[in-house]
């Protein structure tokens, strides 16, 4: 079992090792796509297609670390591709980009 972290100090200290940067800087990446995305379209279709991640994240553990994967997760699996796709063929974005007003007289 690793030491417990006593001061605040030392937890400060982990965010400097490699592998802890590399994490906090990748969820930080993640995090402004993910706001940049929002911007520009709405949520309904947003959340669906960030949720293929988990569809990745499986497909690298089976091919990388040789993950046994069950029927159960394949299907779930399976259920999150048929969601995005329904939402892709679903009905055009309702956020509408703001539209820049026509000068009025005096102007």
């Amino acid at each position: 079992m690793p030491p417990a972290l006593a001061t605040p100090l030392e937890y400060i200290t982990v965010l400097f090792h490699p592998w802890v940067a590399l994490g906090v800087l990748l969820l930080i990446v993640w995090l402004m796509s993910r706001m940049a995305l929002l911007s520009w379209a709405d949520l309904s279709y947003v959340l669906p297609v960030t949720s293929v991640g988990y569809v990745l994240v499986a497909i690298a553990g089976k091919v990388l670390l040789n993950e046994q994967i069950t029927m159960k997760r394949w299907s779930g699996i399976g259920l999150i591709v048929a969601g995005v796709a329904l939402v892709s063929g679903g009905s055009a974005p309702q956020t509408a980009h703001p539209r820049p007003e026509a000068a009025g007289p005096g102007q």
